[in-house]
Formats: structure tokens, sequence, C-alpha cells
């Protein structure tokens, strides 16, 4: 038995069943993680050696008694380090951050404690979460798991990385323009932007408009990640927005008939997204791969302009963002400790105004309809997660696609944003490699709420394509 190699859910019965102990599975992951971290630089912030071990023997106490916190009793976890977790440093990758270690939880920690996980570190993440490369000025660099030479992506990176290399069983991320999908597409496994308001956040400074970003859950199988949602999800009337539903839900079998399913392609919107070569033949090969459980897939198209939607998305993001960075513009010479990325979205908030946004907001509204009318005819739509393969690790972010000028510095995640936008469920699942060996992921996109049925039809491509789901990062 390979701890590291194991499933969550597999370890988690494992663990209840007494076929290994907690404390065995904290030296596995600590060895993992003491073996691969060094180079890849995922996981920051780590606790010491001892104070894991002593939560795992308390763990062991606790089953020894007859008592189970839950399915993640004893596994062990690291939060993306934009999140809250009591006893660890929250960095958001930014120099100008409290070096104290937060004294409480925010509510998807506290859940994902409370049903027993061990929390060894936090991931690593761009700074402020802030474009998808997972660099930043405290902890340096995250690597591609597949290729040290690539980025990993972000803001996600290190928990994606974390999973690949077996350094965590199952990883939390959050997701504002692809966070959660882009990284699990570029290291080969799976990544859930749940519905708008599936995951209540709290605390938040504001309830009702920063409704673009959510948290979410990674995992290298599909059972896992439905699991880990499921602690994750449920209302929080401190979340006016959640969604009024268990977690529950997601532990029910997700062995569905896909006969009647209808997959709608979008492919790169008709040549309006420019895309590197390869990135969509590949996804096309994952959908073939679908249409083997009785999906059927056909070519889909937005019923509204493109570029409407991301100028509307464009007011949206700097509103959200360039006020993420106005928390700190107080603190003297702010601006030499800001990446230029983060200092372009507070000057744009600035000159915003509040007819702006509603106008904004009425294009989102009109795009959200659109949608409606498009899954009358679909009940998933099929975007690739990224439109570069994985770029040099050094580079801050890709200024061409195929010749074409990238005019901001998220222009080239373009492609997730159609999902964000109208706070539909999106799942991000491993297409496929190009000829250098790099990884790809395929965006599904499921209806309003309809997270469960996407899981479904996730899984059953998972059990269609096991022979390239199970493959595995190069050294592990």
């Amino acid at each position: 038995m390979v701890i590291p190699n194991m499933s969550a859910l597999d370890l988690s019965q494992a663990i209840h069943s007494k076929a290994v102990s907690c404390r065995e599975v904290a030296l596995a992951y600590l060895q993992q993680i003491e073996t691969h971290n060094p180079a890849s630089n995922a996981i920051v912030s780590q606790a010491s050696p001892e104070v894991v071990l002593q939560q795992a023997d308390e763990r062991d106490a606790q089953l020894a008694r007859g008592e189970s916190m839950g399915w993640l009793h004893g596994i062990p976890q690291a939060v993306k380090d934009l999140v809250a977790v009591a006893g660890f440093r929250i960095s958001h990758g930014s120099p100008l951050s409290d070096p104290l270690p937060a004294s409480a939880d925010n509510l998807m920690s506290a859940r994902m404690r409370a049903a027993g996980c061990i929390f060894i570190g936090k991931t690593n993440t761009p700074e402020f979460g802030l474009g998808s490369h997972t660099f930043n000025e405290v902890f340096g660099a995250t690597c591609n798991a597949w290729d040290r030479s690539k980025s990993a992506g972000g803001s996600s990176g290190g928990a994606a990385v974390a999973l690949a290399q077996r350094m965590l069983p199952v990883a939390d991320g959050s997701d504002f323009m692809g966070s959660l999908r882009n990284p699990a597409g570029w290291n080969h496994v799976f990544g859930m932007r749940p519905s708008q308001g599936r995951l209540p956040r709290y605390p938040v400074a504001d309830n009702f408009i920063a409704q673009l970003s959510t948290e979410g859950p990674m995992a290298r199988t599909v059972r896992d990640l439905a699991m880990l949602l499921s602690t994750q999800a449920g209302y929080d009337a401190r979340s006016p927005l959640s969604i009024a539903e268990s977690g529950q839900a997601f532990t029910q079998s997700l062995d569905a008939s896909m006969k009647h399913r209808r997959v709608g392609w979008l492919g790169n919107l008709h040549d309006y997204l420019p895309m590197e070569e390869g990135i969509l033949s590949v996804c096309e090969s994952a959908l073939e791969t679908l249409a083997t459980t009785g999906c059927h897939v056909s070519t889909a198209q937005l019923g509204m302009s493109p570029e409407e939607i991301w100028d509307a998305w464009l007011v949206w993001r700097q509103a959200l963002a360039g006020r993420n960075i106005g928390a700190y513009t107080h603190l003297a010479n702010w601006r030499d400790k800001v990446k230029p990325e983060g200092q372009w979205e507070y000057d744009q908030s600035l000159g915003l105004t509040g007819h702006q946004l509603m106008q904004a907001s009425v294009t989102r509204s009109r795009y959200y309809q659109s949608m409606l009318k498009l899954f009358e005819s679909f009940d998933v739509l099929a975007l690739p997660s990224a439109q570069v393969w994985p770029f040099d690790v050094t580079e801050r972010w890709p200024q061409h696609i195929n010749g074409q000028a990238m005019d901001t510095y998220h222009r080239w995640m373009e492609v997730v944003i159609y999902a964000t936008f109208a706070g539909l469920p999106a799942i991000s699942i491993p297409a496929g490699f190009n000829a250098h060996g790099l990884p790809m992921g395929l965006q599904l996109i499921g209806k309003p709420q309809g997270d469960f049925e996407l899981l479904q039809v996730a899984h059953a491509y998972e059990q269609a394509a096991q022979s390239l789901i199970q493959k595995r990062p190069p050294g592990v």
C-alpha cells in the first residue's frame, strides 16, 4: 500500500478500518513533501513535523475510542494562501501582509477542520491571487508538476502541483478568472468552480457584490472532488447569497446514464479566441472520449457578442480587484511592494463610476439570460481551460498568442470568464498532452446550480479515460 498514491476516499476508508494509522499517513505525506516540494515550491508556511505528528496521534486516539470527526479524519491538508487558517500566516503572496498567524479559520477552513483534517501548511499563490501564474515576492514561483521549467498556472497553482505530485490527497482553491480550472488543466488534475453561492464565504468585507470569486475543490478523482465539495458547501446565514442546500447532496453515487446528455462544444468561439497550436485538437480528442459514454457532442455558439461580455467583465474585475489592493494603499510606499499588475488593477478601478458598474451589470444580466437560452439545447458546454500551453516559469504572462498582442495581463485567460460571469458551475477535466508532454484541461460548464449533474458527466468521462487520467508526472 503506497499511501500517497491512494485516492482520498480510499485513504479515508483505510484510516477508519485501521488498515493504516493517522501517524503512518502523516509520515508518508511528510516524506512526499520532503522529496518533491523543494523543487516545486507548492507548499509554503509548513507546520513542523512534530506538530503534525502530534495531531495525527490525537486522531488515532480518537479512533481508538470509536470517535471519528468525519471523512477527512487524519487526512493532511494545506489550504490556499489566500484563506485564513488558525495558527498559519495568510500571506496573500504579498510583502505587505501581516506576518502573524491568523487567529481563526474562515468558514471553509472551519468546515474542513470539523471534518477531521490535519492542516500541515498553505499552498502557494500569486500575489493577491492576481494572474494565472503562481509566483510572488514572499515565497517565489511554483513550478509545473510535469516540467519544472514551466508555469504551474494559478492562482491555485500550489494546490494543483501538490495534488499532482501526491503531496496532498485533495486540495482547495479559489476561482475568479480560472484559478481552479487553469492550474488543474496544466497539472493533469480535476478542479471545480462551483455555482455562485454554493460555497458561502465568511468573513468577507462585502456580501452582495463581490461574487465573482468562489472557493472550491481540487482532486485527482471526481469522487474525491465531490466529497470535498460536500464538506465545503452548504448554506450559512452570514452569507446571504449562499445556496440553501446541504453539501450532503454530493455524497451520493455519481454513476448515471449519459445517453441523453447533450454537450455543446464552443471551441475558440468561432475564431474569436486566439489559441496556441494543438489545444483545440487535444480538447476535441477528449470530447470524442466523452462521446463514448453516450453523450451527444455537437457545435455550440454563444448567444451574444464575446467582445461585449469582455468589456463588461473588465468593469466588474477592476472594481473588485482594485478594492482588494485598495485595502493596502494606506501603507507607506505600498507601490514599491505591489506588482505592476496589481497597481494597474487599482489605478483602473479609481476611474470607474457607479453608472459604469450598473451598465456592466445589465450586460451581465443579458448574458446570463442568453446562457439560459443556450442550455435549452445543451446540458453541458465545453471550452479549453486555457488558450496557451504552460509557459516558461520566468515569464510574467504571455504577451502574444499566435502573433496577437494581449492588451491586459489576463487577456490570455479570457476563455474562463464565460462560466464565472454567469455564476455557473464548471469543472476542468484532464484532456491530454502536447508533443512536449505538457498537460491541457477541458472545461465542462453546467446549468445554473447544476453542480451534481456536472460531476456526473465528469465522472463518466473519467471512467472512459482511465489510461489518460492515471498518468503521473515524471518522478512521481
